[in-house]
């Protein structure tokens, strides 16, 4: 048994929380909202997120942030993309030694155009990092259907460390090297959902939606290949799998958000009626960025930044 802190309880953080204390490991939660903790401590449910599923009753929430970072040298960060640094920031004073960190966030900062390794890097330079990507629905995870990931680590040793923490059940856990791959697999799927969104609101059909798919996956591999990613991861668990899960799946919000926009709604309207975060809505700012900044040609992702 190892202790486990999860940051962030939405649905993958709190999907991912009740998954590690399934695993027989001790797990706190932290939420944001002091009154989100007391209500999962006392009910057993989130009640904003996966609320209809029961979680562990092993599963401790707190929205003590020292608390939270105190309990455990195992980090996984569950947070938005756009509020890791944030986090981080208040976290450091905090931060044990040794720390392994597992990011479980997809995207690219937009203010830096930094991949998620490269901000725990800048902010926490001691602490051994992994990332968790693939196809995995939260929805499907916390219901204990099947489902494939990879965690990726500079150090294999740290990704197998991981993979032994969480592997297990109907939760198959693969290990990796490529953090770029995986991570940049993990940020421009998103953009590409809010396309495959919208194009089947348009009833543009099952040939364009293919298409789009396909070209997004050329995209994405443009992009990593430019950033030192390896094509297999790509073509794996973090890339393709990925891909597919959210371009074609009402789970994934970056679709419902790509459908609501292609039904007319603006942006703010979609985003009310989602009442979730879309991590593709903010992350295409950094894709477009970074590539412009590297001549690499998106020409997708370039307008699901102009229809954004």
């Amino acid at each position: 048994m190892e202790a486990i802190t999860v940051f962030g309880a939405g649905s993958w953080g709190t999907a991912l929380a009740d998954l590690a204390a399934r695993r027989n490991h001790d797990v706190v939660l932290w939420c944001r909202q002091e009154e989100q903790a007391r209500a999962i401590n006392a009910t057993g449910r989130n009640p904003r997120y996966l609320s209809e599923a029961p979680l562990c009753p092993s599963l401790n929430a707190t929205g003590d942030l020292e608390e939270a970072a105190s309990h455990s040298k195992c980090w996984i960060l569950a947070v938005p993309t756009q509020a890791i640094r944030e986090v981080l920031d208040r976290l450091v004073p905090f931060s044990p030694e040794p720390l392994s960190i597992c990011n479980a966030a997809k995207g690219i900062e937009i203010v830096s155009r930094k991949l998620i390794h490269e901000i725990v890097l800048e902010i926490l330079p001691e602490a051994r990092y992994s990332v968790l990507s693939g196809p995995s629905h939260a929805e499907e995870v916390v219901a204990g259907q099947p489902t494939a990931v990879v965690v990726a680590s500079s150090d294999s040793r740290e990704a197998a460390f991981w993979q032994g923490l969480l592997n297990g059940g109907t939760f198959r856990v693969y290990t990796g090297t490529d953090v770029v791959g995986v991570e940049v697999g993990g940020a421009v799927k998103n953009v590409m959902a809010v396309a495959a969104g919208v194009a089947r609101a348009m009833g543009l059909g099952d040939n364009a939606v293919a298409a789009l798919v396909s070209r997004g996956l050329a995209e994405t591999m443009r992009l990593g290949a430019r950033l030192g990613a390896r094509p297999l991861t790509l073509a794996g668990l973090a890339g393709v799998g990925d891909l597919m899960v959210t371009c074609y799946s009402h789970h994934s919000r970056n679709f419902r958000l790509g459908l609501a926009l292609g039904e007319g709604l603006s942006l703010d309207e979609a985003l009310a009626r989602l009442g979730q975060v879309a991590e593709g809505a903010t992350t295409v700012k950094a894709v477009v960025a970074l590539a412009r900044e590297l001549n690499v040609e998106l020409p997708l992702a370039e307008a699901v930044h102009r229809v954004l």
